[in-house]
């Protein structure tokens, strides 16, 4: 059922940078960092039990239709914790922040990393940033979408140097021009919240 919402009040209050991972689900670029409730990761032993005992069961017999519903059931458990933790998320971000900047990921793209994809399907950033686009129209503020290849990582937030590597493992920045160091994922957050201004 559609139902018509009035026009939102704008929201006043801080623009945030909101970098997206996988060790927190975001970091703020005013420090905050969201940790990812890791839903699938958490029932992947029990989901891992439940899918061998059904291949199991013979096939049309009751007990295989049982075990098809735990299963499903279990799923669905999965699928609402991952919901709720977004819904939670993205709601506090746009009631909050009157501007939001968050990166064009290449989601599709990343997937295809065989050891990262199950974590990163798992974080469902594509899901974020869907609930995000609504909910800023809903409640007046402004969601941003930084260009993909804009290098929030490799820039250094306090002098705007630029590194031409930077590996997955380098957890802090460390600038070769300013000798400023800071935590990866926040530098990125700091870069992505100036593109507000």
């Amino acid at each position: 059922m559609d139902r018509e919402r009035s026009d939102p009040i704008p929201v006043v209050g801080p623009s945030v940078g909101v970098d997206l991972g996988l060790t927190s689900f975001a970091v703020l670029s005013d420090g905050t960092a969201l940790k990812s409730p890791r839903s699938l990761e958490r029932s992947l032993r029990r989901l891992r039990r439940l899918s061998q005992a059904h291949s199991r069961k013979q096939k049309g017999s009751q007990n295989r239709h049982k075990s098809a519903l735990l299963l499903a059931r279990l799923h669905r458990r999965i699928r609402n914790q991952r919901r709720d933790f977004l819904h939670k998320a993205t709601t506090e971000l746009a009631k909050t922040k009157s501007v939001i900047v968050i990166e064009d990921l290449n989601v599709r793209g990343m997937i295809r990393n065989r050891h990262l994809a199950r974590h990163i399907a798992d974080a469902g950033w594509s899901e974020f940033r869907r609930m995000l686009c609504y909910k800023t129209l809903w409640y007046g503020s402004t969601l941003v979408v930084a260009p993909r290849f804009f290098a929030s990582s490799k820039t250094c937030s306090a002098c705007g140097a630029k590194k031409d590597d930077l590996d997955l493992s380098e957890r802090v920045y460390r600038c070769q021009g300013c000798g400023h160091v800071m935590d990866r994922d926040l530098n990125a957050a700091r870069n992505l919240a100036a593109l507000a201004l």
